[in-house]
């Protein structure tokens, strides 16, 4: 049933995807409105294709939440980089496409600058495939506000003992042993 699930979800997702692409395509990307919401769409068929693959594997049945990690140790440097081209490539300057064209000069990434303009479409679909990568489910709430709270140690019934995987291994008695003789050792050594 999960395979089936994924599977469906994510031909959706692509089918969504595609929809979005096709509908950027019939917009003139010859004005800077008109640039933006071409590649906006294509970052939306990005994030659409992320939220395929965290609906239709939605094992744990938890609440979408963003993952902050994620979110700033690939989101927002994929946002940076591709975001620096992307503005670079803007079809008629402005404050933000004269500076960031300014500084490559400045920083010798032109040339970088240039080459990856070629491929603004794929930039863009990366970010917003990135941000989707962002969310992650969680099971059901088991914690508070202040996050996960270890259980306090339940004391057995009877003063049974421990689990097995709980009681000490015989390396672990063998060295508790010597440390104990050592102490008793130090103790009875009179003083001098």
């Amino acid at each position: 049933m999960y395979g089936l699930t994924r599977g469906t979800i994510t031909l959706l997702g692509a089918g969504i995807a595609g929809l979005l692409v096709w509908l950027a395509t019939q917009i003139d990307d010859g004005s800077n409105g008109g640039y933006w919401a071409v590649y906006g769409l294509i970052a939306a068929a990005g994030l659409t294709m992320a939220l395929s693959q965290l609906l239709g594997g939605w094992t744990k049945w938890g609440v979408p939440r963003l993952t902050v990690n994620v979110f700033l140790l690939a989101f927002v440097p994929v946002l940076v980089a591709a975001g620096w081209v992307i503005l670079a490539k803007q079809p008629h300057g402005n404050w933000f496409r004269d500076h960031v064209l300014s500084w490559s000069n400045d920083l010798s990434i032109d040339g970088l600058v240039r080459d990856l303009g070629e491929y603004v479409g794929v930039l863009a679909f990366g970010i917003g495939l990135t941000f989707g990568f962002s969310f992650d489910t969680s099971g059901p709430g088991t914690h508070g506000p202040f996050g996960r709270r270890r259980r306090a140690a339940a004391i057995p019934a009877g003063g049974a003992a421990p689990p097995q995987e709980d009681r000490p291994t015989a390396r672990e008695r063998d060295s508790a042993e010597a440390e104990q003789e050592r102490e008793t050792d130090r103790t009875r050594e009179p003083a001098r």
